[in-house]
C-alpha cells in the first residue's frame, strides 16, 4: 500500500482535515455547549427552602418578612380571665397530682361553687369556691402578712373607699390575701392578712385576743373600769372583756383593753355607752404577735414559729 493511499484513508476518517474536525463525534471530541444556548422549555424549578431554616418567610420580592410564624394557639398568651383547668387548680393546692385529680373529678368528689363537676377540662377562676370531699381548696400557698397600720387607711379589700390597707401590702405577695379583722380608718396598730380560709374560719369563731391602747376624752372612772371588767351588756348583747386596766405612768384617760372581737367598733360601743368619746385606738398585740421591729406603715411575713404559736391559742 502506498503512502498516498494511507493519506486518503486518513482523510476519510476525519483525522487529518480541518474542515472535518468540527463535525467529528468521536469520543472526547463532542462539541461544547455555549452558555447562551437556551434550555429546553419546561416547568421552572422552585428553589428549595433550606433545611436549617424552615421557619423563614419571604414576600413577593424575596425579602424576608419574619423568622418564624407560629400557630395562633402557641403564641397566644394565657389570659387569667379564661380561668385554669380544674385538675391544675386541685394539683396546685397540694392535695394530689393532676392525674389523680382527674380521677376524683370523674367520681364526683369535686364541687365548684356548690355544684358537682365531673367534666374533664373544666375551667375555674381563682375566686371560685372549689372543694374536694367537702374541703375548700386554695391553689396558692398559704401566706400570712403582718402590717403596722397607720392612720388614714380603711380596712377593706375594695378600692371604692380611697386609700386602703391593701395599698400598703401591695408588694408583699402575689397571693390574694385579705385583711383578717378590722381597724377603723383612724385606728392604728397590728393587722393580719392571709389567704388561708381555714385559718380565717377557725379564728372568726373563737376570736384572736388583741390588746388595744385606748385614749379617752376624759379619765375613766374606777366604777366604770370594774363594770367593763365584769362584763358589760350593750343593746342586749353581753360583751366579754379578757383584761382591762389603766396604762402605767399615763393619765387615767389611757386604757389597756384586751378583747377577742375581730372588729374594733365594739370598743367605741363599750365606752360611748358609758359616756366617753374614744380619741385614739392602737392595736398593740395580736395573739402572739407584737409591734417589735415593725415601724408604722411597714409589713412583714410571719415566721413558721409564729404560725405554730397560733395553734396554741
Amino acid at each position: 500500500m502506498s503512502r498516498q493511499d494511507n493519506q486518503s484513508r486518513g482523510k476519510a476518517s476525519g483525522r487529518g482535515s480541518d474542515n472535518q474536525r468540527n463535525r467529528s463525534s468521536a469520543r472526547g471530541n463532542a462539541p461544547l455547549k455555549s452558555e447562551s444556548t437556551p434550555r429546553k422549555p419546561g416547568r421552572p424549578q422552585e428553589p428549595k427552602e433550606p433545611i436549617t431554616k424552615p421557619q423563614l418567610k419571604f414576600d413577593k420580592t424575596g425579602k424576608e418578612i419574619g423568622r418564624r410564624e407560629m400557630p395562633a394557639k402557641v403564641v397566644k398568651k394565657s389570659n387569667p380571665a379564661d380561668g385554669i383547668r380544674l385538675n391544675k387548680y386541685i394539683g396546685n393546692s397540694g392535695v394530689c397530682s393532676r392525674r389523680e385529680a382527674d380521677t376524683y373529678i370523674a367520681t364526683g368528689l369535686v364541687t365548684v361553687n356548690g355544684k358537682i363537676i365531673n367534666e374533664m377540662g373544666y375551667k375555674v377562676q381563682i375566686s371560685d369556691d372549689v372543694r374536694f370531699d367537702g374541703r375548700r381548696l386554695n391553689p396558692e400557698p398559704n401566706t400570712y402578712v403582718l402590717l403596722n397600720k397607720p392612720k388614714g387607711f380603711s380596712t377593706t379589700d375594695s378600692n371604692a373607699k380611697g386609700m386602703t390597707v391593701m395599698d400598703l401590702v401591695a408588694n408583699a405577695t402575689t397571693a390574694k390575701i385579705k385583711p383578717f379583722g378590722r381597724l377603723g380608718r383612724n385606728a392604728t396598730g397590728l393587722l393580719l392578712f392571709t389567704n388561708d380560709d381555714e385559718f380565717v374560719q377557725k379564728f372568726s369563731k373563737k376570736g384572736i385576743p388583741r390588746l388595744f391602747h385606748i385614749e379617752l376624752d376624759k379619765n375613766l372612772k374606777a366604777e366604770h373600769l370594774k363594770k367593763i371588767k365584769d362584763g358589760i351588756t350593750v343593746e342586749g348583747k353581753e360583751i366579754a372583756v379578757e383584761e382591762i386596766s389603766y396604762v402605767d405612768n399615763a393619765p387615767k384617760s389611757e386604757i389597756g383593753l384586751k378583747i377577742k372581737h375581730t372588729g374594733n367598733s365594739v370598743i367605741r360601743t363599750i365606752f360611748e355607752d358609758l359616756g366617753y368619746d374614744v380619741l385614739r385606738v392602737d392595736c398593740v398585740t395580736l395573739g402572739p404577735l407584737t409591734k417589735k421591729d415593725l415601724p408604722r406603715g411597714r409589713w412583714r411575713t410571719l415566721t413558721e414559729k409564729e404560725l405554730n404559736m397560733f395553734s396554741m391559742l
